[in-house]
Parts: C-alpha cells; sequence; structure tokens
C-alpha cells in the first residue's frame, strides 16, 4: 500500500517525461495533476485506514535489498510522518494546478514536480537509515532544476548555491548515520534494530552535531538559512509553494525522527543550547522580514523564524511540545504555501512585488479585492491570530516548551509580535491607500487564480476551529516517543537545578 505512493508519482513522471509525442503545456499540467491527485487521495485513504491508537509502524513494507551494505526497502507510517504526507499530496497538486499553461518545457516541467514528490514521500516513509538517505538526496536534483532552469534573472546563482548547502547537509546527515550503525554495532541501518542510545555521550554528541548542522541546513535555521531568501526569491510561485510548505519539513521531521529519538543522552544535554538556538532564529528571521522591501523576500524569512518554534519545542521534548512541533509542521506549510500563492497572483498581475512601487490593491473596484481578502486571512493565521491554524500550534508549543525553558520561550514569543509587525508593514504599504499610478491598469485576476489560495484558506480556518482533527493522528505516536527513558524535559530540568 506505501509503496503505491511512491510509485504513482514516479509512474507519472515517467509517462510525461517519456511521452511518444510533444506534449502541450495544458495537456501536460492535466496529467500531472492526474497523478498528483490520485497520490494525493491515497494518501487520504490511508489516513482513513489508520489506526491512531496504535503506536507502531503501520502498512509496513519490508523486502532485503542489498545484503552486504545492510540496506533494505523498509517502508512504515505513523502519526508523525502521516500528515506530513497528507500535506505533500495536497501541495503538490496546488502546485501543479498553479503552474502557468503556457510554461516552456512543460514535459520536463510537471516530470520533475512528480520526482521531487516521490523523493518527499520516500523519505517520510522511509524505515531504513541509508533508504531515507537515498530519498532525501533524490529531491535535490529536481529541484535544482526548478530553480536553475523556471526561476528569475539570478536563478543560476540562487540554485547553485541550493545545491552546495544541500550536498553538505547530505554528507554530514550520510557521516551521521554510518556513524549511528557502525559505532553501535548494527548489521543493518533498519531504525528498529538501532541501538544508538547505548553509545557514550561523547559520541552521541558528535553524531548529533552532523544530524544537527545536516538537519539545520535544510529547515533552515540561522545562520545556515542563507540560501532559502535567494531560492524562493528566483523560483516560481508553485516551487516556492513546494519548498516552503514540505521541503523545508524534511528537516524538521528529520530532527524529531533521528535527533531526538535516535540520541536521546546527546539530545537532553544540548537541549539548552538548542532552545537558545531556536531563539536566534525567530528574532533573527523576524527582524529579517522587518526590513524587505521585496513581499517574496519578506515571506522567506518568515519561514525562518517559525520554524525555529519547532526547534524550541523538539528541545523542550514535552509530549505536549513536540506535538505543537507537528502542528506547526502543518500549520506553517499551509499558511506559507497561502502566502507564496498571493505573493504569486500579485506579482504576476502588477509586475512587481516591490513595496516601495505597489499600492492600495485592495481598492473593490480596480485592485484585487479578493486576494487582498485572502492576505489579511493568511497574515492573520501566520501571527497567530485565534481562530487560526497557526495560534493553536504556537500556543501548544508555547505551553509544552515553558515549564522546560521559561526565558526561551517568551524571548521566541516576541517573534510572534513582530510577525504582526513586519505583515502590517506589508498590508499597509501594498494593500492598503490609494492605488499606486504604477498599477493602475490591472489584468483581471480569475478565479483560476484564486481557487488554490481558498482552499488553503479554508483549511487554515477549519484546523484552527476544530484542531482536533490534525492532533489526534499524532498525539499517541509522539506520547510514545517521548517515553519514560528518554524524556529530554526530565533530564533538562535535573541539570538546571
Amino acid at each position: 500500500m506505501l509503496s503505491a505512493l511512491i510509485l504513482l508519482p514516479l509512474l507519472g513522471a515517467t509517462i510525461i517525461g517519456f511521452w511518444p509525442t510533444v506534449i502541450d503545456g495544458k495537456l501536460a499540467r492535466s496529467m500531472a495533476f492526474v497523478f498528483a491527485g490520485m497520490t494525493f487521495v491515497w494518501s487520504i485513504f490511508l489516513a482513513i485506514q489508520f489506526d491512531p491508537g496504535k503506536i507502531t509502524q503501520q502498512f509496513s513494507e519490508f523486502i532485503p535489498w542489498v545484503d552486504a551494505l545492510g540496506l533494505s526497502y523498509n517502508l512504515g507510517i505513523d502519526g508523525l510522518s502521516l500528515p506530513l504526507l497528507v500535506l505533500n499530496g495536497l501541495l503538490t497538486c496546488i502546485a501543479i494546478s498553479s503552474s502557468d499553461v503556457s510554461i516552456q518545457r512543460p514535459r520536463l516541467y510537471y516530470s520533475l514536480i512528480l520526482l521531487l514528490s516521490t523523493g518527499v514521500i520516500g523519505a517520510f516513509l522511509a524505515q531504513d537509515l541509508l533508504l531515507f538517505f537515498l530519498f532525501y538526496e533524490l529531491e535535490l536534483i529536481p529541484l535544482y532544476l526548478l530553480i536553475a532552469i523556471w526561476g528569475g534573472a539570478r536563478r543560476g546563482y540562487a540554485a547553485t548555491k541550493f545545491l552546495i548547502y544541500t550536498a553538505i547537509s547530505g554528507i554530514l546527515l550520510l557521516a551521521s548515520f554510518l556513524g549511528m550503525v557502525w559505532l553501535s554495532g548494527g548489521s543493518n541501518f533498519a531504525l528498529a534494530n538501532l541501538n544508538a542510545a547505548s553509545l557514550p555521550l561523547a559520541t552521541q554528541l558528535l553524531l548529533l552535531v552532523g544530524i544537527l548542522v545536516g538537519f539545520g541546513i535544510k529547515i533552515p535555521l540561522v545562520p545556515f538559512h542563507t540560501w532559502l531568501p535567494d531560492a524562493h526569491v528566483e523560483a516560481s510561485t508553485p516551487i516556492s509553494v513546494l519548498l516552503a510548505g514540505v521541503l523545508l519539513k524534511l528537516g524538521t521531521y528529520g530532527l524529531l525522527r533521528f535527533g531526538m529519538n535516535l540520541l536521546p543522552d546527546a539530545w537532553s544535554y544540548a537541549a539548552p543550547w538548542l532552545a537558545t538556538w531556536a531563539v536566534v532564529s525567530v528574532l533573527y528571521g523576524a527582524s529579517c522580514a522587518i526590513a524587505q522591501t521585496d513581499m517574496k523576500k519578506m515571506v522567506a524569512y518568515s519561514s525562518v523564524g517559525h520554524m525555529g518554534y519547532v526547534l524550541l519545542a523538539a528541545a523542550a521534548a514535552t509530549p505536549l511540545s513536540v506535538l505543537g512541533a507537528v502542528m506547526q509542521m502543518i500549520s506553517h506549510g499551509l499558511i506559507s504555501a497561502l502566502l507564496f500563492l498571493l505573493v504569486g497572483v500579485v506579482y504576476k498581475k502588477a509586475g512587481s512585488r516591490d513595496l516601495e512601487v505597489i499600492r492600495g490593491l485592495l481598492n473593490p473596484e480596480r485592485g484585487m479585492p479578493v486576494i487582498g481578502s485572502l492576505m489579511v486571512l493568511g497574515v492573520m493565521a501566520s501571527a497567530g491570530i485565534p481562530g487560526m491554524v497557526g495560534f493553536i500550534s504556537e500556543f501548544v508549543i508555547f505551553s509544552g516548551s515553558f515549564a522546560v525553558f521559561p526565558v526561551q520561550t517568551l524571548l521566541s514569543m516576541l517573534g510572534t509580535g513582530l510577525t504582526a509587525v513586519y505583515f502590517l508593514i506589508l498590508m499597509n504599504r501594498a494593500f492598503f491607500g490609494r492605488l499606486s499610478a504604477q498599477v493602475v491598469n490591472l489584468p483581471r485576476v480569475y478565479w483560476s487564480d484564486r481557487l488554490p489560495s481558498v482552499v488553503l484558506a479554508v483549511l487554515i480556518v477549519i484546523f484552527g476551529i476544530q484542531p482536533a482533527w490534525l492532533s489526534r493522528w499524532t498525539e499517541p505516536t509522539i506520547t510514545a516517543m517521548i517515553s519514560v527513558d528518554k524524556v529530554v524535559a526530565t533530564v533538562s530540568v535535573e541539570k538546571s537545578k
């Protein structure tokens, strides 16, 4: 059952890429959407069949692959990976549907998007360290090409920078994974057989450094974040949706799955430093966002700040904080995707993202009133206004982290206030006031441009009103992960006395 999630987009990429005749943009997009839609529907089906009460991996598949390397095709799904799989399916459909029909080289473009989805799905399903690494690296080349070929004026620079950073991330992760297995005396890379927790603390700390830096680049955390704003600014809107909504979550997922869960002693020792690191990322990302005049770069820096909340929750490692971390991954995926879509529509119709140029886009007659209204909802959700999914995820994180790291939690809460500041600047400059002379003749915004954003806005409100629909899948798994002998919060509190 799980292999179908991997094979469907891979099959779609193969069929579109090797179609014997010429395919125009509309047909290629339709074909890609069908395969992405089937993948999304299948993930929903698995979610329906999923038993939240079971803490073990479900729908497991195991096939020996390369015995000499200890590599196996080992798949499974639990409450940590299930919401992220569904999110990936949804945002892949939205990215495809929001792509331009007249895009150049459509066959390659949609094949790469589906191949990217294949790598992400495989990484979330992999229950083997080496298999995870293979899927983790698989998404590198498609995303590089999607930025380098269909990006903006400085796409070559942004794509190369992304490639270098991500390659370094992969090298560090592979070294840590190999060290976990070899130093613990393991015979294979299966997560179920790994005994890295038995390693001495100094060894665990050395391995944890590789994991923290490797996944810290992917998240990204300060100071490894510099590739992200460039990649977002130069990437097309659909690719920014996938980058912020899904690909960054590979880093936060990896921290929880392979850092906190596999190296508990080292994690507990480093937890106070990780919480401080989270504060730096939150405040630095928010401060940089305030200084931006490019709407897209402002949203990109907001991702740096909001991913810091996940690190804070993981550092505290209480059941409540880690549950909030998973909810924050989902809420940030929905909210950031909505914001990038809306910024993309503004750029497409107004021809600029510069806050010094565009004004008054909420004008009901000649502006973009619907897009502006959706933007109001999106920035409110990102700023943590009650009734939106962003509020409940941040509230759970802060509630679960405060008892362990009160100072760091209070400082991180300042990031929520700063989020309101920079998004208020964006709204005040771009959408309120009199329509600026540079954008008086705006093209019509069709419902095909609005519909993907409307879908995300509805989900943001629904999950904000009924957050239990998110937490019920994850809570039992998180509670099992934070077992008695792995409670970082208890260790940290005792060490602080």
